[in-house]
């Protein structure tokens, strides 16, 4: 139980890698805040599931999209459980686009969620995460391989990663670590087709990610071990090509 007494926000984690993530930190200790959208059943499933394995979880709606909803969910968060210790920003949309098709509005849509609102949720943690806590930021391989479509989403994620190396050299005299996961192909609803059907051939291992490759290697830069890895970007990609 390594994140025993540990308070956690995991931003989107009513699905796929946040899900995940979510219920490893519960398992390893950290009471875990759920936090969703729409999704308030799926979130809910989360919790039950969590509290049937004797773990503390509670959702919180929030669209991260919103300054106002997310300093809400901090601060619900710290009226609950009265402190902050691991903040993972989860949250995040997809869009496979070429640059002439991309309207304004779906490019608004990526940014505000993607950018904007990891940006603002960085600012809360900085603000009320104790210290020596943990920030884990997921981005993507996306943002270091120039894909035909991913201009919008591969931007955003290279945004992310810049975020994680400032605040890192911001935060770290007081023992807060700050570090970017970057995912590969990974086996969630946000996966395209047209993607799944080549991206196992292309890792090393010969299959996709799964959402818990991914959940285990956020729960050690949260953990006590990882106190000397801040400012990187951690590659979890299977050897993918």
């Amino acid at each position: 139980m390594s994140l025993q007494d540990k308070i956690a926000i995991v931003t989107g984690s009513s699905r796929g890698i946040g899900r995940a993530i979510a219920l490893r930190l519960a398992q390893d200790g950290a009471a875990v805040v759920i936090n969703y959208t729409h999704s308030k059943e799926k979130a809910d499933d989360v919790v039950a599931e969590i509290q049937s394995k004797a773990g503390k979880a509670t959702a919180i709606q929030a669209d991260i999209s919103d300054i106002s909803d997310i300093h809400r969910l901090f601060q619900k968060t710290i009226e609950q459980f009265g402190a902050l210790d691991i903040v993972v920003n989860s949250a995040g949309t997809f869009i496979q686009k070429n640059v002439a098709e991309v309207t304004p509005e779906e490019f608004d849509r990526v940014m505000n969620l993607n950018v904007r609102g990891t940006f603002f949720a960085l600012q809360e943690a900085a603000r009320l995460i104790q210290d020596n806590g943990r920030i884990i930021n997921i981005s993507s391989v996306g943002s270091r391989q120039a894909w035909a479509g991913s201009s919008v989403y591969a931007a955003s994620k290279a945004a992310i990663e810049l975020f994680t190396q400032i605040l890192a050299k911001e935060l770290g005299n007081r023992g807060i670590t700050v570090n970017a996961v970057l995912p590969g192909a990974t086996e969630t609803d946000m996966m395209v087709d047209e993607i799944r059907k080549t991206a196992a051939q292309m890792t090393a291992l010969e299959r996709l990610g799964q959402p818990e490759d991914i959940a285990d290697v956020v729960a050690f830069l949260a953990s006590y071990d990882a106190r000397w890895i801040t400012g990187q970007r951690i590659t979890v990609d299977g050897g993918f090509a």
